[in-house]
């Protein structure tokens, strides 16, 4: 089954996630040459989070992270993803994204959800259960900034009193909302005509309610003015894959328990055995919850997650390092030779053409041969 083939995007969606104790620096530095790696790589987009507490994703600041990378790549883009809305005042928001547009030159991508993890809304006096009210007040008021209107607004978070920027984007860029399992996402991107990530596209619960919430962005959208897009639907799921399933599970022992601990326990749903990992990597691969294995299963997964959904436009491979660093670049590098060729319309021809060779048998060399004996007895007979 084919669903946009000739247009699939590709790129990684990233708390970022590390072992939890490894340095900061160090962690940082590699999540800057894996963007650099996606980039040489050809990969279309990539999406840092916000996170302050839980100890596997430090980074509280992804324009920070996205505006070193801006100088050290060409042509990818980057996203915020996402920039919790609730923690902060819009128009610091705006004025950051717009600045990133400029640094990047047009490539800033604005990503947005309500936050996820309880003790970042603790430590700052938030009541997680007013976030997604706050996050569409804010996302309204970043929307209209970002086009040059001068806002009064004000409810318990914030208050803005004829705000503008002092300058505006580089150029249009994407803003996307963050869809989980409830209708909140798609609910916002329809009313704002914003694009949508589903982040829990590969989740047994999450990839059954995704043609659900097509339609309620498309009503949403139609009931507002605008039009969504399949186009600008983004999937996301976790992925390590390696030359041999073998191989693939014996990699991401190295840290996938401490990572997803923490993830799991900030999560509705049930809680994993993280301490029978060959179990959980079986369950995983069964369900189709994660990826742990060959491309062959990856092109699985992404062609099961466009069956359910009806079609998107960019698959979003969940950023990690539930394997150490070599093996992480070597699964990102995998994906670029063996799996998104077969989505973007390059892998056919080239099939095709090493096919007609095969089914030529020897006639090629048959050929060449009788050539190449011509010639040598014409060549021959001149010099006699």
């Amino acid at each position: 089954m084919k669903f946009f083939e000739s247009q699939m995007r590709f790129g990684m969606f990233t708390g970022p996630y590390h072992k939890p104790g490894n340095s900061p620096t160090v962690s940082i530095r590699q999540d800057i040459e894996i963007i650099q790696q996606l980039d040489r790589l050809g990969f279309d987009e990539v999406w840092i989070g916000e996170h302050h507490s839980s100890g596997v994703s430090p980074l509280p600041s992804p324009e920070l992270l996205l505006a070193a990378a801006a100088e050290r790549t060409e042509r990818i883009k980057l996203g915020t993803g996402v920039v919790s809305l609730p923690y902060h005042h819009p128009l610091m928001v705006a004025d950051r994204i717009v600045q990133l547009s400029h640094q990047s030159k047009g490539r800033a991508i604005l990503g947005v959800g309500p936050g996820a993890l309880l003790r970042d809304a603790k430590m700052i006096g938030l009541d997680p259960l007013q976030s997604r009210q706050i996050m569409e007040d804010s996302l309204d008021a970043i929307i209209r900034l970002l086009k040059g209107e001068t806002v009064t607004m004000k409810n318990d978070r914030f208050e803005l009193d004829e705000a503008r920027l002092q300058f505006l984007p580089h150029s249009d860029f994407d803003i996307a909302t963050v869809s989980v399992l409830s209708p909140a996402g798609p609910k916002l991107a329809g009313k704002y005509g914003t694009g949508m990530i589903s982040v829990a596209a590969t989740d047994p619960a999450g990839i059954e309610r995704l043609a659900g919430h097509w339609e309620i962005w498309k009503d949403e959208a139609a009931a507002s003015g605008h039009i969504a897009s399949r186009g600008d639907w983004r999937m996301m799921g976790p992925m390590h894959i390696a030359e041999t399933m073998e191989q693939a599970r014996e990699e991401v022992k190295y840290a996938l328990k401490e990572i997803e601990t923490p993830r799991y326990l900030t999560n509705p749903g049930p809680f994993p055995d993280f301490d029978n990992l060959d179990k959980l990597i079986d369950d995983w691969n069964e369900a189709g919850s994660a990826v742990i294995g060959t491309p062959d299963m990856a092109i699985a997964q992404i062609n099961r997650v466009a069956e359910k959904s009806g079609g998107f436009g960019t698959f979003l491979f969940m950023g990690h390092n539930w394997a150490n660093f070599p093996a992480t670049l070597r699964s990102w590098e995998l994906l670029a030779e063996e799996v998104l060729p077969v989505f973007q319309g390059q892998s056919q021809p080239l099939m095709r053409s090493y096919n007609d060779v095969l089914t030529t048998g020897r006639e090629g060399a048959d050929v060449n041969f009788k050539a190449q004996t011509q010639y040598t007895e014409q060549y021959q007979a001149g010099k006699r």
